[in-house]
């Protein structure tokens, strides 16, 4: 095990999340506004959840899949949000080691599913635009869902091997992470051991497990775009185009921001913007997916309307 020069090599059992700085006239105002967030993610995202699983009519392969999104987003905002918003209430910065890796464990294997739940969407919406007459044989319901499992099992897969070594190195020196979460290359930075070969095998998997499924999603919307290009009405053009503008804005941002922290080196990448680039896709993209995807759809609209008449008269029969 190699140790750097000049540094502290007693083992530290704890870490200090620096998060956004130490203005305490800051504290109340991010914790409101992350407040606010998380309310708004739990409550869209379970909202999306139980309309998917209570009317049959939404029962359709674009929904099974916005269904586990929806799943998906609240276990991805529920690893990072609680330990942030406890931290600006209470003051209190400091996590254990291992509670910091579990936090990375599941974060990890959280953004690699997702990548990978997105690109199976973006198949959904090429055999439905491109191969719309075998749209129900292509997309069964055994298709699905071995696409939803393929998607968890991948990003499990890639998260663990990528993340493997982390348990076997030694924490010593600084204690303060400069980040809101714990996140591999800030926390690494934090190591006395020798990390070359992890962050070499880090760096690998995640530019596979970012890249394969970009790739695949990039694709899928060029035969889209290539086909909705060739449709002669205006109109038509603009109908299939909705059906899949909302997923490709969500995806542009979500790779966007993961190149910019993950990919890309980030020794000269200004720490504000590290920061700022997280937010985007560890807070505010599960919040936005239930909006973009599903919150201004005719079909769930009708869903949520029907779901608010039935609650209305059944809490008056109540009343009678």
């Amino acid at each position: 095990m190699e140790k750097a020069e000049g540094r502290n090599e007693t083992p530290i059992m704890e870490f200090i999340l620096l998060g956004f700085g130490n203005g305490p006239e800051l504290q109340p105002l991010l914790f409101l506004l992350f407040l606010v967030i998380y309310i708004v993610t739990m409550g869209g995202n379970i909202l999306i959840v139980v309309l998917v699983v209570a009317d049959q009519h939404l029962h359709t392969p674009m929904y099974f899949f916005l269904w586990n999104l929806s799943f998906l987003d609240l276990c991805y905002s529920s690893s990072i949000l609680p330990r942030l918003l406890s931290s600006l209430l209470t003051g209190d910065r400091t996590i254990s080691i291992e509670s910091c890796l579990v936090q990375l464990y599941l974060f990890a294997i959280m953004a690699a599913t997702e990548l990978w739940l997105l690109a199976a969407m973006s198949y959904d919406r090429y055999v439905a635009i491109c191969h719309p007459l075998r749209y129900a044989a292509l997309m069964n319901g055994r298709v699905c869902v071995q696409l939803v499992a393929g998607s968890w099992i991948s990003g499990f897969l890639f998260s663990i091997t990528a993340h493997s070594f982390v348990f076997q190195i030694t924490f010593c020196d600084s204690k303060e992470i400069d980040h809101f979460y714990c996140d591999f290359s800030p926390m690494i930075k934090l190591s006395c051991s020798d990390t070359r070969t992890l962050e070499l095998v880090a760096f690998t998997f995640a530019t596979i497990g970012t890249f394969v499924p970009c790739l695949l999603t990039l694709t899928s919307y060029v035969c889209i775009i290539t086909t909705i290009l060739r449709i002669p009405s205006s109109t038509g053009r603009q109908k299939a185009f909705s059906t899949c503008s909302s997923h490709l804005t969500v995806v542009t941002v979500l790779y966007g921001t993961l190149i910019i922290v993950y990919v890309f080196p980030t020794n000269n990448t200004p720490k504000i913007l590290y920061k700022i680039s997280s937010v985007f896709y560890t807070v505010l993209t599960p919040m936005i997916n239930p909006v973009v995807y599903c919150l201004r759809n005719k079909e769930v609209k009708k869903s949520l309307r029907k779901a608010i008449l039935t609650f209305v008269t059944f809490r008056n029969r109540q009343r009678i």
